[in-house]
């Protein structure tokens, strides 16, 4: 039993190995064996995101929805910007960012592959502020940036094989399940109802979220140090009446807290806080002649 099962593993890996690709989170330098491509996970992201717009209601307030499109677009600005000089101008052409505001009380936000993001309103709240929203959104585009949907994608489909084969079927399963084949990975992807609205991704994706988030706002000149009294209203919203789905899987707000503070050091270094300019004002006396 012990030798079918350590042959079955050796399998799953070879062929993991032969059909998967590396990717290299930025930042962190954590390497992930991805088993979709990007045109795939983009594809699939496509159609979801194209049906969740549909059954969605826009926010009618219009400041509150510049506000957000405001804060996004400063954030994906500085993370392209580091991308583009940092050895990642290729990971470009896979964003097509676009920020709205939902009408829903949640608070929730979600960032679907390619740079989709979607914010409720019931977050606003519990932001208060700009900085506190880019907290959020940097740890949003921080998942599509780190590619956690691919990697919780190829996880699934990892686990679906290991169920469903056994000694001489892994070849049978993995050529009629067409690793090579975008439509038959996007249709596999759809019969394990992979769902990149409702993901709940592991808690290592989600630490790993959190720090680049810190970073992310630090870029985009926002002051990372705000994450902890953020994190700190999230805390009692989850521990109150308000149920929240944000970052469900993280650990616990002590732990989540406690690392936050830990890599604060490490986004500071990326904040240059605005700079305070002071008017000088010069009073000029008239002289007055007196006529004689």
């Amino acid at each position: 039993m012990k030798t079918f099962k350590s042959l079955l593993i050796g399998a799953l890996a070879l062929l993991t190995a032969a059909c998967g690709t590396t990717n290299t989170v930025p930042i962190t330098g954590r390497k992930t064996k991805l088993l979709v491509d990007d045109a795939q996970i983009l594809s699939l992201s496509s159609q979801q995101y194209q049906e969740y717009m549909k059954g969605a209601t826009l926010s009618t307030n219009q400041n509150n929805t510049a506000i957000v499109k405001r804060v996004g677009q400063r954030l994906a600005t500085a993370v392209e910007t580091y991308l583009a000089n940092n050895g990642y101008a290729q990971e470009l052409q896979n964003f097509q960012w676009e920020f709205n505001l939902v009408n829903s009380q949640e608070i929730n936000a979600f960032c679907m592959p390619g740079g989709k993001i979607v914010v409720y309103e019931g977050l606003l709240p519990v932001t208060q502020d700009e900085a506190s929203l880019a907290i959020v959104l940097g740890h949003e585009i921080a998942h599509a940036v780190a590619k956690h949907s691919a990697e919780q994608l190829s996880k699934q489909m990892r686990q679906q094989y290991a169920a469903q084969i056994g000694g001489s079927v892994l070849a049978q399963v993995a050529q009629a399940k067409g690793y090579g084949d975008a439509v038959s990975l996007i249709d596999y992807a759809a019969q394990i109802g992979f769902n990149f609205a409702n993901l709940k991704y592991s808690r290592d994706n989600e630490t790993e979220a959190d720090r680049l988030g810190l970073i992310f706002a630090a870029m985009a000149g926002y002051d990372p140090q705000l994450a902890i009294p953020f994190w700190q209203r999230m805390a009692q919203q989850s521990g109150g009446n308000t149920k929240s789905e944000l970052f469900s899987d993280h650990p616990s707000d002590e732990k989540r807290l406690a690392e936050l503070q830990k890599r604060m050091p490490e986004a500071l270094q990326y904040y240059t806080p605005p700079t305070q300019t002071t008017t000088t004002t010069t009073t000029k006396k008239k002289a007055t002649t007196k006529k004689k």
